[in-house]
């Protein structure tokens, strides 16, 4: 895998916040939406486990424990709204995220996600009141991982924010066509797409995380309310067969992105977090595994490693990817796309685990596993087979599998992520 450029936001000294405080926000902010609170009543015994307890994966893969019955509702209309901020595809759900931390991890603790992807376990993690460590190495996931993480405190000071960039980027002179791609060109009106880069590089320049990810958030789309032609939401794939210019004529007209995006900033502010969010971020850092450092004392890890052939990220993430500079053609080489690429991630993610989780604590990763005409293939076999080589300290503790019916999949009834299942570490020696 390739060497990725290191790019990191961090609180550099980062102090462990108060736990009851820190348990009582969470319960506000997420026990309505999810239920009874699991987080005092489930965490495990702190306790040295007997030698013995730990068990192999080919015993628990038989006979894996049965995903909660929660995971497979929607949360669409109960979570966080920052979750929806942009799509990603093959992102873990909220509700899933939410019971790993609430059984595993305490108020206060520091989590560490290396392949934080859309930020989903760090935003929920901060919404518990748990300290981050969040990385990887897509641009568009650390984009989004710090949006989430940085976000506005309430509505009226996000379109108050947003009218004031609006005015500084009025000032700028609209970008030249001629140096733009004619695959992306072919997705919008050239008047929205000159707005759109005119925007996106001033949030850019800024680091303005939030508002740059709402605005990639309303890239493309069928509906009205996106910048594109009518296209897919999650993978750019344009629908002009389904919307043909001359029977739809209107929807390929010139689309205000001032327009689009306040009412995109309303909607990802609807059930926002009221407290700053930004007091639980102890870094977000785009860097492959291999050469991350990691804090030395890590609670607990919770992530969940790209799914190995099962999804495109860099093919389904082209336009955003294009949008804020990322190296479309050299990505896939950093990315877990084939079993080389994984077991090296893996390899790296169980020595800085190894190293820096502390006796007790608990690596969680969530795998989707390979369905293919040649049958099932099982990465999470690979995964625990190279995690507990290269991580001694570690025993294997539990498996959950969770089936992913065709609803909660991109692309239904075809090859592809049909389960999950989720490992369950304990490090029980130092």
């Amino acid at each position: 895998m390739a060497t990725a450029t290191t790019d990191r936001t961090t609180n550099p000294s980062p102090s462990k916040p108060n736990r009851q405080r820190g348990a009582a926000n969470g319960q506000s902010n997420q026990s309505k939406a999810f239920g009874t609170d699991t987080t005092s009543a489930s965490i495990q015994s702190s306790k040295p486990l007997p030698k013995g307890i730990g068990h192999s994966y080919t015993e628990l893969i038989q006979s894996p424990s049965p995903a909660p019955t929660d995971w497979a509702a929607s949360c669409t209309h109960q979570e966080c709204t920052l979750h929806q901020l942009s799509p990603y595809i093959g992102k873990l759900k909220s509700t899933i995220a939410h019971y790993l931390l609430s059984k595993y991890t305490s108020p206060g603790d520091l989590i560490a996600d290396p392949f934080s992807g859309s930020g989903t376990i760090a935003l929920q993690a901060a919404l518990l009141g748990r300290r981050v460590f969040a990385s990887d190495v897509s641009l568009y996931a650390t984009t989004l991982t710090r949006a989430k993480l940085f976000s506005p405190t309430s509505e009226s000071a996000a379109l108050g924010r947003l009218e004031s960039i609006f005015r500084h980027v009025a000032r700028q002179p609209l970008p030249d066509l001629t140096e733009v791609p004619p695959w992306v060109r072919s997705f919008f009106h050239p008047r929205t797409l000159q707005e759109t880069i005119r925007l996106a590089k001033y949030l850019k320049s800024r680091s303005l995380h939030f508002f740059l990810a709402s605005l990639l958030g309303i890239l493309h789309h069928q509906r009205p309310g996106f910048l594109s032609y009518p296209s897919s939401n999650l993978v750019p794939y344009l629908r002009s067969r389904k919307f043909p210019r001359s029977d739809f004529p209107e929807l390929y007209e010139y689309r205000s992105v001032n327009d689009r995006l306040r009412a995109k900033v309303s909607r990802a502010m609807k059930r926002a977090p009221k407290e700053d969010l930004t007091k639980f971020v102890v870094t977000v850092r785009r860097s492959s595994v291999e050469n991350l450092t990691l804090n030395n004392s890590i609670d607990c890890a919770i992530t969940s490693p790209p799914y190995m052939n099962a999804l495109d990220y860099i093919r389904d993430n082209r336009l955003r990817l294009w949008l804020i500079g990322g190296d479309i053609s050299d990505s896939k080489e950093r990315t877990c796309d084939s079993m080389k690429n994984f077991t090296s991630a893996i390899r790296a993610t169980a020595r800085q685990f190894e190293a820096n989780l502390k006796l007790n604590g608990h690596c969680i990763f969530v795998i989707g596993e390979k369905t293919s005409r040649n049958g099932d293939r099982y990465p999470s076999e690979e995964l625990a087979s190279t995690f507990l080589e290269h991580a001694p300290s570690f025993q294997l503790q539990k498996i959950i599998c969770d089936q992913i019916p065709d609803i909660r999949r991109a692309r239904r009834n075809s090859a592809g992520t049909k389960k999950e299942n989720t490992l369950v570490f304990r490090k029980v020696s130092s």
